[in-house]
């Protein structure tokens, strides 16, 4: 008997999402001390600040796993970058990890985690329709 295969919760719904520029998505939840970052991203981010390597590395990076890399949150979980009017220093260059959200598979796998998401983040279920292509390319491009 063939499996019947349930289609993604964001595929069956029409899922607003219009950014606030409240912040609260520039600090880590319980266990996430840090924001993934490839090489590209960090020499962008590293060029546009005008620091050295060894500077940028021993003042916001952490070594991960496998030759990856983190940019550490600061003691009270926020961002290096979120500045205190809560808007991003980096916005423009703002890695991938922060450009996809909320459109991480963790939060778009089913309705009930886009609602708890939701009590976090003011902007979800606002705005217009994001078109099911874009949330799949920010899925595709959150999972490299």
């Amino acid at each position: 008997m063939p499996t019947i295969r349930k289609k993604p919760f964001y595929k069956g719904s029409r899922l607003r999402f219009q950014c606030t520029g409240c912040g609260k998505c520039c600090f880590g939840t319980p266990g996430y001390h840090y924001i993934k970052v490839n090489k590209a991203e960090i020499d962008r981010i590293r060029n546009h600040l005008g620091i050295s390597r060894d500077w940028f590395r021993r003042r916001y990076l952490e070594n991960l796993e496998a030759g990856n890399y983190g940019i550490r949150l600061n003691t009270n979980g926020a961002c290096p970058f979120l500045r205190t009017d809560g808007n991003c220093a980096i916005y423009a260059l703002r890695p991938l990890q922060c450009s996809t959200y909320p459109f991480w598979t963790e939060i778009v796998r089913n309705q009930a985690n886009w609602h708890q998401e939701a009590r976090r983040c003011e902007g979800i279920d606002t705005g217009t329709a994001v078109p099911i292509r874009v949330i799949e390319k920010y899925l595709r491009e959150s999972e490299e």
